[in-house]
């Protein structure tokens, strides 16, 4: 919360991974990690709020739930987890996202009053149940024992939250050109191959098929939550063929952005989101909205498009529970005059995007004017592939 001492926050809007979960595949022919996905207050890791949040979403059935959200659990509850389910860990770095928000906006700059409506709040979310949860766990630390019927959980069907404008056939050819890059830099790797051929013969199916169960994500799981990896007959997978896969990732990562092909794939797939953002703040700014917290919860394949769009280039990939934010602020001695600032995971980045690295060499100001971001937004993100706006850029083949 560093900003000259007369300047106002007017609106914060919040983009967040999912937390910890279960793996989304399972490698074959193994034993899944046993993990518990039950709440248990007195598990580590844990949070002084866990408790008082179970009581909380119990009585969650007041609140408007869009779609097929109203179906879905709102804490997870399985002594062995589901696929992809949230974990208690998912939950509790939720629940310290929202404390450590409310901290700075709510008793700091008193962002949202005691009785604020709901027309204050926006929230939006993915159908999945790991992005609802994560979305109330932060909620509920942010503001606790809110009133349920003043939540409108409202459900985005895409993973970009492209809402009504998802038709753009060059996003997907950009980002049918990005797999290509990523087969071809996974077909030179000899090392990463071999630890695949040998993965393979442990747990005895084809490599082909091993490599389509996308192993990483499960090893990721046994890795974080410190069990230990699986076994056969034949051997063990171990912290050798982990090490290989990751090592692989990490490279694959440093190519992305040297290749810039996802960039492009970047920019195409987060303008509508990018877009509503920066017609909200306008409106804020303007004084005809009263959105004051937005909240999008959301997945890895959301917040790194928009990392990558804004030209934030030395973040990291979003791990679970990576929280972007913008926060809009008033000059109180020009009332008329707005500026953002940007924070991943709590690190201010707002002057290594693309549009406000110059600025900062000139101004003295902490932060970057509003209009720079809306003219990035509205005409500079399209530059590049020779247009004037998202349309046309979405149907112009590159030369």
């Amino acid at each position: 919360g560093h900003a000259p001492h007369y300047f106002k926050l007017v609106s914060v809007q919040v983009m967040i991974r999912h937390g910890d979960r279960y793996p989304l595949y399972a490698i074959p022919k193994t034993k899944r990690p046993d993990i518990d996905c039950m709440l248990l207050p007195s598990r580590k890791p844990s949070h002084p709020q866990l408790e008082a949040f179970i009581k909380q979403m119990s009585k969650g059935s007041a609140a408007q739930m869009e779609g097929s959200l109203g179906s879905l659990p709102r804490y997870p509850s399985h002594s062995l987890c589901e696929m992809g389910e949230l974990t208690q860990t998912g939950v509790v770095q939720h629940l310290r996202n929202g404390q450590l928000l409310r901290e700075i906006y709510i008793n700091k700059h008193k962002l949202l009053l005691s009785d604020w409506s709901a027309k204050q709040l926006y929230l939006e979310t993915t159908g999945k149940s790991r992005t609802l949860q994560s979305a109330l766990a932060l909620l509920y630390a942010f503001l606790p024992g809110f009133d349920w019927k003043k939540i409108v959980m409202r459900h985005q069907w895409s993973t970009i939250f492209c809402s009504g404008s998802c038709d753009c056939p060059m996003r997907n050819h950009y980002l049918e050109e990005e797999q290509r890059r990523q087969y071809s830099l996974r077909v030179k790797n000899n090392d990463l191959e071999k630890a695949y051929v040998d993965m393979a013969k442990i747990v005895g199916i084809p490599t082909r098929q091993l490599r389509a169960s996308n192993p990483i994500d499960s090893l990721l799981c046994y890795f974080c939550h410190n069990v230990s990896f699986p076994c056969t007959k034949t051997g063990c997978i171990g912290m050798e063929h982990f090490k290989v896969i990751k090592g692989h990732q990490l490279e694959d990562e440093r190519e992305r952005q040297e290749k810039k092909i996802y960039f492009l794939y970047a920019l195409l797939a987060t303008h509508p989101l990018l877009n509503q953002t920066v017609n909200r703040l306008q409106r804020i700014a303007e004084g005809k909205e009263e959105e004051v917290f937005v909240l999008y919860s959301a997945h890895d394949v959301t917040l790194s498009p928009v990392l990558s769009a804004l030209g934030i280039t030395e973040a990291r990939f979003p791990r679970f529970a990576a929280r972007l934010v913008f926060e809009l602020w008033q000059d109180g001695k020009r009332p008329k005059e707005h500026f953002i600032r940007i924070l991943y995971n709590g690190a201010d980045v707002t002057f290594q995007t693309s549009f406000c690295k110059d600025y900062y060499k000139r101004s003295s100001k902490p932060m970057c004017p509003l209009e720079k971001f809306v003219n990035f937004v509205k005409r500079d993100m399209f530059l590049v592939f020779n247009s004037t706006n998202y349309y046309d850029a979405c149907r112009r083949r590159p030369l």
